[in-house]
């Protein structure tokens, strides 16, 4: 039996377990998969005992750049981003496979990115692994972030895209939020930005030019950000496939088996209808 686990500050609440334990039993492979909660205070000398107690394990915030000290190596979006979400603990490898399940998200919700206008929102984390995978695939992406020199920093490594100080109103053909504002104690509100006037929270001036809004967030299930663009006739995506995905493409690292878009949005669909 596979023994798995994703380890966090607080993963209480995490959807990871319930979710793994179900695409697992679909490719055939028994599993136990177990949340870990660890303070951060006691995360280095807790770390090692994980390669030992486990098969593998993902790994989320805070930890995503703290393990990276215990491994022998970073493979693939991990060497790039310098982050881990997912790890073999028996190489002691490290992986990331945000950015993956973020384009199989677009892919498999019909969003074409290649030679489309993007503005990315946030360029923490999640937007700096969204800037960087949009770039790969062809799109024209123009990011804002508050904290300019958060921005710059993102440029200096990857560059490829525009940077933006304010947000005018202009045309994108898609508008994604990775700023994590509209969810926990955001609940109703839209990111804000600089234009032209001052600062402003995203609405429809913004909303209406574009085709497609997307939102990282999945909890609740249409943030406001969201609401408003659906209110406008916009199509919408928010970030439940793409946790579903970097969960798939995990447990295909796990398993050594190759990833199939179709066969992932099929299980997506019945984990989705599982739930409901």
């Amino acid at each position: 039996m596979l023994k798995l686990c994703v380890i966090g500050k607080d993963v209480s609440q995490s959807q990871s377990p319930q979710m793994h334990a179900f695409l697992l039993e679909k490719m055939g492979v028994r599993c136990e998969y177990t949340a870990v909660s660890i303070p951060p205070a006691q995360f280095a000398a807790r770390a090692e005992d994980l390669f030992s107690a486990y098969d593998g394990f993902n790994v989320t915030i805070p930890f995503k750049t703290e393990i990276i000290p215990f491994l022998s190596s970073l493979e693939g979006d991990a060497e790039t981003f310098g982050a881990v979400n997912t790890v073999r603990a028996g190489e002691r490898k490290g992986y990331n496979t945000d950015g993956l399940g973020f384009l199989l998200m677009l892919e498999n919700e019909g969003v074409a990115v290649e030679g489309k206008s993007v503005l990315v929102l946030g360029a923490g984390g999640a937007g700096r692994s969204c800037i960087k995978k949009l770039t790969e695939r062809g799109a024209e992406v123009f990011a804002y972030e508050r904290d300019g020199e958060r921005l710059r920093r993102v440029y200096d490594e990857f560059g490829g895209f525009t940077p933006l100080s304010a947000v005018g109103p202009r045309r994108y053909d898609i508008v994604l939020n990775c700023t994590g504002i509209g969810m926990h104690d955001t609940v109703g509100k839209t990111p804000s930005v600089r234009t032209a006037h001052g600062e402003a929270p995203v609405g429809e001036e913004l909303l209406s030019r574009a085709d497609t809004a997307v939102d990282l967030i999945y909890v609740p299930a249409r943030s406001e950000f969201l609401r408003i663009a659906a209110s406008l006739g916009k199509k919408t995506v928010n970030g439940a496939a793409m946790l579903f995905y970097q969960a798939y493409y995990a447990d295909c690292i796990y398993l050594n088996r190759t990833p199939s878009a179709a066969e992932a949005k099929a299980y997506f669909i019945q984990y989705q209808g599982g739930k409901a």
